[in-house]
């Protein structure tokens, strides 16, 4: 029988968190052309202080555990009393495509709820199609493209009405 569960992060699973962030998105980064130069703070180049300086700001991080064994995170900021962010949202790339991601996205959905945010707001690679497909069978809608200077693509703002 397989035990998975979902648990809240506290610092000390900083270079855990880290490394899953980072492993779960080196194929992205790959993908779009990314490196250090163009791109030095893409979640495939994060470090422990990156998550850590996340926890102080309260961001918090949930771990999603299967037998024992870390196979993916997500992190929920609530910059306002309405509004959520889905931020980091990481899964192995050997452990994609059973769910986790999934069970990941419905946890900060749940999360909200709970505290009552109306809106879950997410920024993704506006040409990472298969991403903004994914997250539309989820039920989250597109919103606006916006450019940025220090980036080398466009940001694809999605969100998801409570």
């Amino acid at each position: 029988m397989i035990n998975a569960n979902i648990v809240t992060t506290q610092k000390k699973d900083a270079d855990l968190l880290a490394s899953l962030v980072r492993e779960s998105n080196k194929d992205v980064a790959v993908l779009f052309g990314l490196n250090s130069r163009n791109a030095p703070k893409h979640p495939s180049f994060c470090k422990a202080d990156w998550i850590l300086s996340e926890l102080e700001r309260g961001q918090e991080y949930f771990l999603f555990t299967e037998d024992g064994l870390a196979k993916g995170c997500v992190a929920f900021e609530q910059p306002d009393e309405n509004t959520a962010y889905l931020n980091r949202l990481s899964v192995l790339p050997e452990h994609r495509r059973k769910g986790i991601g999934t069970r990941l996205v419905n946890h900060i959905l749940g999360y909200s709820k709970k505290k009552r945010v109306t809106l879950v707001s997410i920024g993704i690679i506006a040409e990472h199609t298969r991403l903004k497909e994914w997250y539309l069978k989820l039920g989250f809608q597109t919103g606006v493209i916006q450019k940025f200077e220090h980036l080398p693509f466009d940001v694809l703002y999605m969100q998801y009405k409570i």
